[in-house]
């Protein structure tokens, strides 16, 4: 469960139902909350202490020892598991509405697109700003002379590329998702069947000359393919609502100073 932003009140130790939030139970929490700021990050710790505690007294109050553990559990995780067990239902999701998301998400049920593409590619290491700027440089020079002469790309690549591709004039084949660097593949969506891209594509490694020669789009997936798939994020979207409205619920009724656990308009997981 992680945490939204509530309001923590200065000044003033946390208490959720007569149990304490000490600062050294904050220290050490607080490395599993990477924020912006130390402050950040302490403040979280301190909203998911609270939660913690509330659901761990509630457990204890409906008699839920958490005696019966899964495998690599702790005892106070299976006491959380419990309680939201016998507190929520979580019905599987019908056939009908697992069809009536696909219908009406069934751009998101393709198979990957794949590309014919060539490049130019002049490394740079991140950590030298003054390569980069020079790679940078050298690849809008290819890009204006290519948008002029196309025919010219297959040269440039030979001369200037440092990938294997430039062997073949910068042809790197038919590529598909994971094949190259993630910016890479962002740009070969953007970029129109064709075309060069009128700006040198960064990413870790250095800078490209992209040439798109052609888009394969994805084939739509067909329902029986993705049912299980879609399944599984309807009950899970289901299952996160509703642990948000029963926290919502049980921070309403539960004894807390120190912190604000009730905010009426967000929930208090995602």
């Amino acid at each position: 469960m992680q945490a939204i932003p509530i309001q923590q009140v200065a000044g003033g130790e946390i208490m959720v139902n007569g149990r304490t939030i000490t600062e050294e139970a904050i220290d050490q929490e607080v490395q599993y909350h990477p924020a912006s700021s130390l402050d950040e990050a302490r403040k979280e710790a301190a909203r998911a202490l609270s939660i913690r505690t509330m659901l761990i007294t509630e457990a204890e109050r409906q008699g839920i020892t958490g005696e019966d553990r899964q495998t690599a559990e702790t005892q106070e995780e299976a006491q959380i598991r419990m309680l939201l067990d016998q507190e929520l239902d979580n019905p599987e999701p019908d056939e009908a509405a697992c069809r009536q998301y696909y219908d009406s998400n069934r751009e998101r049920f393709r198979s990957p697109s794949r590309y014919h593409v060539s490049h130019i590619f002049r490394p740079a290491p991140a950590e030298d700003a003054d390569a980069r700027v020079a790679a940078r440089e050298r690849c809008r020079r290819i890009i204006r002379v290519c948008q002029a002469d196309p025919s010219r790309f297959t040269r440039l690549a030979f001369k200037h590329s440092k990938c294997p591709s430039a062997e073949a004039g910068g042809d790197m084949g038919t590529i598909g998702p994971g094949d190259t660097a993630h910016d890479f593949e962002k740009a070969l969506e953007r970029l129109p069947e064709g075309e060069i891209a009128a700006y040198p594509q960064e990413t870790r490694y250095g800078f490209h000359v992209i040439w798109l020669h052609e888009r394969q789009r994805g084939e739509q997936l067909p329902f029986e393919a993705v049912h299980e798939k879609i399944a599984t994020y309807l009950k899970e979207s289901v299952w996160r609502r509703s642990v948000s409205q029963y926290l919502q619920i049980l921070a309403g009724r539960s004894r807390i100073e120190g912190i604000d656990l009730a905010g009426a308009d967000n929930p208090l997981v995602q």
